[in-house]
Order: C-alpha cells, then structure tokens, then sequence
C-alpha cells in the first residue's frame, strides 16, 4: 500500500466518482481505477459498490476510510517537520476557514505571512464552521478558524478575535422598524445564513431579545454572506450579519444598521490535539498577536 493509492482511495471517496477524481488529482480515469483495483486485490477486501457512472463505499470502505485519512494526515505532519528543518524556507500550510473570517478578516493576514515567508506555498479552503470543524479533525489542515461552536473532542478551540454584528436592512426598509423591541418586530421578514454556519447560530442566538419568532420569519435561506448581503440590499428582508461584511454597504448607503444591540462574538482557533505543529503554522499563529 502506498500514500498515493490512500491519496486516491480518499479522492473517489469522497467524490463518489472515479472520472471527477481523477480530474481533481490530474490523473487518468484509468490510472486511479487501477489504484483502486491494486488495493482490493492485494488486500481481498472490495472498498466501493459501481453504481452506474458513481461508486458507493462498501461497509469496508467506509471502515477504511477513517484510517486512510488518519495516514495522510501524518503524512503530511512527517513531510511538514522535514520542511521545517529548512527555517520555513519552503513547506506548505494548509488552513481553513468560514466565511466572514475566510473572506474578511484572514486575507490581510495571509498576504503578510507570504511576504516573510515566500517559500511556504498556503492554501486556504473556506466553508462553514461545521466544515472546517471536519477538515480540522480529520488532519487535513493544521489551523481552523470559525465563528461558531465546534464540540469535536479531538479539537482544542482558543478564543482570538470578537466580530461586531449588526442588525442590517436596506434603507426603504429600514425606515420601517426603527428600533428593535418586541413586539415592534412581530413579522419581520429575514434573511439568513444556511444551517451549520456561524452566522446562522449568531442570528438565532441574537435576535431572539426582540423577536423571538425569527426562526420561523426566515423567507430566505442562501450560502454565503455576499448573497445575504445582496439579496438584502434588494429589499429582501432584515440580516444579522458581521460589521466586516456590511461596512462597505453601510459606508455607499445601501444598507442600513438599525440600532439592535447586540452582543459580539468570538471567532475561534481550531487546532488537533495530537498532531504536530509546524513551524510554518505557528509562525502564522504568532502574526496573530
């Protein structure tokens, strides 16, 4: 068995297809269907059902599945620690983050980190909180950082940063609420993260002082912080959204900040407990300070 059978082996699984896999690892169809042959046969064990043009793991595949991703992950710690016998003259760091730190507040720092460090080639993966929470346990990035809860055991979650949020409306509609006190909101119409974001925990939990069926008035439900930020400038309904995505809205008018308070949240750094740091990520990590 080689790293790069396991590498292959995770990339069908997790794609659940042969032909989008091997176009993500730029190998042949053929060349990662003959990975995968070599590996059932020298093991006796049968890892995916074909199910027409997809495959599905077997019991024993998603069994293996775990662990194969486990020995990459180490893998990637071993070459990482190689690296770092090099001064942080070359190596990769792989981080992932959600989408208002992803997009807003990491960019600037990540441009700083490559200035010091031109060797080390980054690679930032932006999702939710629940995402990055996936890829932080399963080892396949060093660094996390979210804005919602994580409860995976495996993780050490660290406090870094508080994000300003802001109840936001476009000004037609803005004009229309005034301040936020029930019952002033009984009907509100709102716009809203999707589930498992940090966003969408921090609207749930904010709003619930001065309309607590927010819940159930959510007439929109997108993926992503710019699409809530356009979908409300156009009228849409209300938002809990972070003061570093609506500035510039607020700054050219077409959103408005009502006059909601509410409390700040934390943004959080997720790192495993048992793999091993590199010296590129804790250089990031001290740029921090």
């Amino acid at each position: 068995m080689t790293l790069e059978q396991l590498r292959i082996f995770v990339a069908v699984a997790e794609r659940e297809h042969v032909t989008q896999a091997a176009q993500a690892l730029n190998l042949t169809q053929s060349a990662v269907s003959a990975a995968i042959a070599a590996l059932e046969l020298r093991h006796g064990v049968k890892l995916f059902d074909r199910l027409g043009r997809r495959v599905a793991l077997t019991q024993a595949g998603k069994l293996f599945l775990g662990e194969a991703r486990a020995l990459l992950a180490h893998s990637r710690a071993a070459e990482q620690a190689l690296a770092d016998l090099g001064g942080l003259k070359t190596g990769a760091l792989n981080v992932a983050a959600s989408q208002t730190i992803g997009n807003y507040w990491l960019p600037p720092l990540l441009a700083r980190f490559a200035r010091i460090y031109p060797g080390v080639a980054l690679h930032l993966t932006i999702g939710n909180t629940h995402d990055v929470a996936e890829l932080a346990s399963a080892g396949e990035v060093e660094l996390g950082f979210v804005e919602g809860e994580s409860d995976h055991a495996e993780l050490v979650k660290t406090a870094f940063a508080e994000d300003e949020l802001l109840v936001v409306a476009a000004p037609a509609l803005a004009a229309a609420y005034g301040e936020c006190r029930a019952p002033k909101l009984p009907d509100t119409p709102w716009v809203a993260r999707e589930k498992g974001s940090g966003t969408r925990a921090a609207f749930e939990a904010a709003v619930q002082a001065f309309d607590p069926q927010a819940r159930r008035n959510i007439i929109l439900e997108l993926p992503s912080n710019e699409a809530v930020r356009m979908a409300v400038e156009a009228g849409a309904g209300l938002a809990v959204m972070s003061k570093l995505v609506v500035a510039a809205s607020i700054a050219a008018k077409t959103l408005v900040a009502l006059p909601c308070p509410l409390p700040k949240r934390p943004f959080y750094l997720l790192t495993h407990r048992q793999l091993y740091r590199s010296r590129a990520a804790q250089a990031l990590l001290d740029l921090m300070d």
